[in-house]
């Protein structure tokens, strides 16, 4: 996968210190992240901020991902980033020992053996406007979106999911072409359930494991669910109460659906840094961390 590169600029011309661009500290790049992605806007089970780093380290360069797999890490460590800021959490449960004998006692003094800080911006990423979600429905081309469950606290436009009406009918197989084609290439693909003729217009979509919401996207009514990580029951039991067949379902890989916001977050976090005057530079990780390497098929 292709490496997208943001590198922060802008007029600062009026900074007075020593007259341009300063390199931020972590402490103050966090603020910058705050704005974007308030911590405030997580769900109560999750575990997202600072997880490595000395907040008065300097930070000239940023990479993010979507996993803190050792390879990210690695990659990380290799261009020479002052922070890593990852999608989903290296540390979710509870621990009581971070010896490099395991992954993630690895990461961990990797991490900090390199001077590499490493921040969690994951459901108020998903949460946020221009988050996970919302990048999502744009690039589906869907309108007068909304949330599917909206935050408790928040912005009546911030919380998990989407939910928003394409332009005109489309059927499910075209709609399902367009998903497939927007996404990154992975080897799970893309797996649909439903008619391939049958005509939608509302569709809902959640960023990552998107299973939990289905009463949700039975309420907004829409046509079809597009989300990640969809188990067995789950889908079958959505399927069985299915009210005309619908919502249909578009299941994709749940590394593919949360890269897409990556590139939005390097340039959304570039320009709040290029607006108070800092110089970073920002970079999406190559590294793909889709767990599946190949997949048979029938045919």
């Amino acid at each position: 996968m292709e490496a997208v590169n943001t590198a922060v600029a802008g007029d600062v011309a009026d900074k007075e210190s020593d007259g341009g661009p300063e390199t931020p500290s972590l402490g103050e790049l966090l603020l910058a992240v705050e704005e974007l992605w308030p911590e405030s806007l997580a769900e109560n089970w999750d575990e997202v901020g600072l997880v490595a780093g000395r907040p008065e380290a300097p930070v000239g360069k940023v990479m993010l991902a979507v996993d803190p797999t050792l390879e990210t890490i690695e990659e990380a460590i290799a261009w020479g980033a002052q922070l890593l800021v990852t999608h989903h959490p290296l540390l979710l449960k509870g621990v009581n020992s971070v010896a490099a004998t395991t992954a993630k006692g690895l990461a961990v003094h990797r991490l900090i053996e390199t001077g590499t800080a490493l921040l969690t911006v994951h459901t108020n990423g998903d949460s946020a406007v221009g988050g996970v979600s919302d990048v999502l429905a744009d690039a589906f081309g869907l309108d007068n979106v909304v949330p599917l469950a909206p935050a408790a606290q928040g912005l009546p436009e911030e919380g998990i999911g989407r939910v928003g009406e394409l332009p005109e009918l489309m059927t499910l197989g075209d709609f399902a072409a367009r998903v497939f084609e927007i996404l990154p290439a992975v080897a799970g693909g893309v797996r649909v359930s439903g008619e391939r003729d049958a005509l939608i217009r509302r569709v809902a979509v959640c960023g990552g494991a998107g299973d939990s919401l289905f009463d949700a996207v039975r309420a907004s009514q829409a046509d079809v669910y597009v989300t990640a990580d969809l188990r067995h029951h789950p889908a079958s039991e959505a399927r069985e109460s299915a009210v005309n067949g619908r919502p249909y379902l578009i299941d994709v890989s749940h590394f593919a659906s949360e890269w897409l916001w990556l590139p939005a977050a390097a340039e959304a976090l570039g320009n709040v840094l290029s607006d108070q005057g800092y110089d970073v530079e920002i970079r999406v990780a190559s590294t793909n961390s889709d767990p599946w390497d190949f997949i048979l098929t029938p045919g």
